[in-house]
């Protein structure tokens, strides 16, 4: 007995002891980041927990139905790709070709309207919203430096840095960008309610400019210069100048840090399969959307062609340009926006295809720079319809 009591002592003095460092060091957000994982048996974010964080509407306007192939569904996912598509928990499946959908599939309860996390895809939609906010006259262009919107980079170190080297991931930042540790940027951000005061204590230590590191505050930063350039919160620019002419059956989320707060535009920005594969087509379409043009021909080309940098290893980079990842892959040019949870929006030019793989899981980067997984689902859009 005496045992026990001594353990149950000793649970609440390590107990007491931990509250009092959170506390103390003010991570409170460490609460809700266990509340969220831990206590729901998992050790990570969820897909499809919008709801739990406070959120602003990117109103969507008049649907525009995707056009269906003839061939739609008519052609089965081939049992050699099902294990690894079942692996990695996949949700969502879809296959646009020649501006038609050809083929979707959904597991795990998951339908056309289920509305699920694109992580760091949002990465990739903040940069197209820079882009047009370039087009429309509101920023001058990508060599401004970022001080010209937030003061707290006009002087020192970081007065070198310019709108570009966040867009690219060369800001030279000292972000954290740690996907394990709970005190890094990500966990930080992810869970924390002021997402504003804490991106912007991070300092520029590093020629800005020159070295790819990815980073999620480098866009914190950008959709903060785009919020100050048009005056409007990221999510209702996103609904003006994306959601509404896309034509998005409906509306998405982007989680704040509180309410009525900053958006978390770093990832956080959730909706639906066939709707994020209209980002997909409009970037296929060289910024057109059905005879409109929503973002300039020229910004788009250049946002897939890699940024003149160099890796951490010092390697010419051939992987990232404005927001987007780049590949040669069997004699296709590619590039994709994706999410840490195996989110893809997939862009195939000379074969006029797009595919959008939504789920729970993804592999483990490669020696080039992607997660393995990629390839299966790219594998299986072409062999499954590319010459349809």
């Amino acid at each position: 007995m005496r045992s026990i009591k001594k353990i149950v002592k000793g649970l609440i003095i390590v107990l007491v002891s931990l509250n009092l460092l959170v506390i103390i060091s003010g991570k409170t957000y460490l609460y809700k980041g266990i509340a969220n994982t831990y206590f729901k048996g998992r050790s990570g974010p969820s897909i499809d927990e919008y709801a739990t964080f406070p959120y602003r509407e990117v109103k969507a306007g008049q649907f525009q139905k995707w056009p269906v192939a003839k061939s739609y569904n008519k052609i089965s996912l081939p049992e050699k790709y099902r294990a690894d598509f079942k692996k990695y928990e996949t949700t969502s499946f879809i296959i646009i070709k020649d501006d038609s959908v050809c083929y979707e599939q959904y597991w795990d309860g998951f339908g056309e309207n289920s509305i699920t996390n694109s992580f760091s895809m949002a990465k990739t939609f903040v940069g197209i919203l820079l882009g047009i906010a370039i087009d429309e006259g509101k920023i001058k262009n990508i060599d401004e430096p970022v001080g010209n919107y937030l003061p707290e980079f006009r002087e020192g170190a970081n007065f070198k840095l310019k709108i570009k080297h966040l867009l690219t991931m060369s800001s030279g930042i000292n972000f954290d960008e740690d996907y394990v540790s709970p005190f890094a940027y990500p966990a930080a951000a992810y869970y924390g309610s002021d997402i504003e005061k804490l991106t912007l204590k991070y300092k520029v230590t590093e020629e800005p400019g020159k070295v790819f590191r990815y980073l999620s505050g480098n866009s914190e930063l950008l959709a903060m210069v785009v919020e100050k350039a048009t005056g409007k919160t990221i999510s209702e620019y996103a609904s003006e100048k994306l959601w509404i002419p896309l034509g998005a059956k409906n509306a998405a989320y982007w989680g704040l840090d509180h309410e009525n707060g900053m958006e978390k535009a770093f990832c956080c920005f959730n909706s639906n399969a066939l709707d994020f594969a209209r980002i997909g087509q409009l970037y296929l379409k060289k910024g057109n959307w059905k005879g409109k043009q929503l973002i300039s021909e020229n910004y788009v080309l250049n946002s897939i062609q890699p940024a003149d940098l160099v890796n951490k290893k010092g390697n010419k980079n051939e992987i990232y340009g404005y927001a987007w990842w780049l590949m040669k892959y069997n004699n296709h040019n590619i590039f994709s926006a994706r999410g840490i949870l195996g989110q893809y929006i997939i862009v195939i030019p000379d074969k006029n295809m797009v595919v959008v793989r939504l789920g729970k899981k993804r592999e483990e980067d490669n020696e080039k720079g992607h997660p393995a997984d990629v390839f299966k689902y790219i594998d299986a859009a072409l062999e499954m319809y590319a010459d349809d």
